[in-house]
């Protein structure tokens, strides 16, 4: 449907997953290699390779850093390092940072979708309607630290952080986070996002309030809007919002009308209304 997005994975089998089936293969591959100096940096999860045996996801993930996300995926030669990494390893990423970002599908107590149309200062799609997310960031883990459930357990919690930050929503009104899958955002040579659904205790009014008063990444967003879940589940290329998506919003669009993870399976499953038990504060 779009050139910019595409899904590399979807649960749709089981109307997402929860953090319990999510796990890490073995050892953490290595980090991606480096040769060259940069100008900024940060880590980050770098996603090798998954696979889904039933409704159990096993993820590969390295580290990597924002320098090396500049360098590759935003290289101009981008496309070079992917016919080279073809060639080389048989795998077009291999030589990519591919940096494992995530992104929250909000939906409030009045099933209202919560889209942020982003300031015209961040770095990427300045001016677009995305969906509240980020990148984890593993400050204080290194290779031999990394634990496996720990790793999970951290993309799931940082989700409700950028929620937390972007919109200014307390955890404390936030439901289970619930994967949907993972989508490709081809303007960053195919730069994966990890897309779940969150539910939350309110109304779109009180989230709007909450968003007015500013959160702790209040620069980053212009604006907030909402979509109806019906609006949200018609969405297509020739929808008039379509093209005010950004890569990343299009990407959890499509698989949140592919996974549908707030109908019947939510419903059933009790344990998916409960609030994020987290303390409210910096991460």
């Amino acid at each position: 449907m779009d050139s910019e997005v595409s899904v590399l994975l979807h649960c749709a089998a089981w109307k997402g997953l929860r953090e319990s089936q999510v796990q890490l293969y073995g050892n953490i591959c290595p980090p991606l290699d480096k040769h060259e100096p940069w100008l900024f940096n940060g880590s980050k999860f770098r996603l090798h390779s998954f696979f889904l045996s039933g409704p159990l996801l096993t993820l590969k993930l390295g580290l990597t850093c924002y320098k090396d996300y500049l360098g590759t995926n935003w290289s101009c030669r981008a496309a070079e390092l992917c016919q080279l990494g073809e060639a080389k390893f048989g795998d077009r990423l291999a030589l990519l940072a591919q940096p494992l970002g995530v992104g929250g599908i909000l939906c409030t107590d009045d099933d209202r979708v919560v889209l942020i149309r982003r300031s015209m200062r961040v770095a990427e799609a300045g001016g677009l309607l995305d969906i509240p997310g980020g990148h984890p960031e593993p400050k204080q883990i290194s290779m031999d630290m990394m634990q496996q459930q720990l790793v999970v357990s951290e993309l799931f919690s940082s989700v409700c952080a950028e929620i937390r930050d972007e919109v200014n929503i307390p955890l404390s009104s936030l439901r289970e986070p619930i994967l949907m899958g993972v989508a490709l955002n081809h303007i960053s040579a195919g730069r994966p996002s990890a897309e779940f659904y969150v539910g939350c205790s309110l109304t779109s009014d009180q989230v709007r309030e909450l968003y007015r008063k500013g959160g702790a990444e209040a620069n980053e967003s212009t604006d907030i809007v909402f979509l109806s879940r019906e609006e949200v589940l018609q969405l297509d290329g020739c929808s008039p919002v379509w093209s005010e998506l950004c890569p990343s919003a299009k990407g959890a669009m499509l698989l949140y009308q592919t996974v549908k993870p707030d109908g019947e399976h939510s419903q059933n499953q009790g344990h998916n209304n409960h609030p994020i038990a987290a303390e409210d504060g910096p991460t």
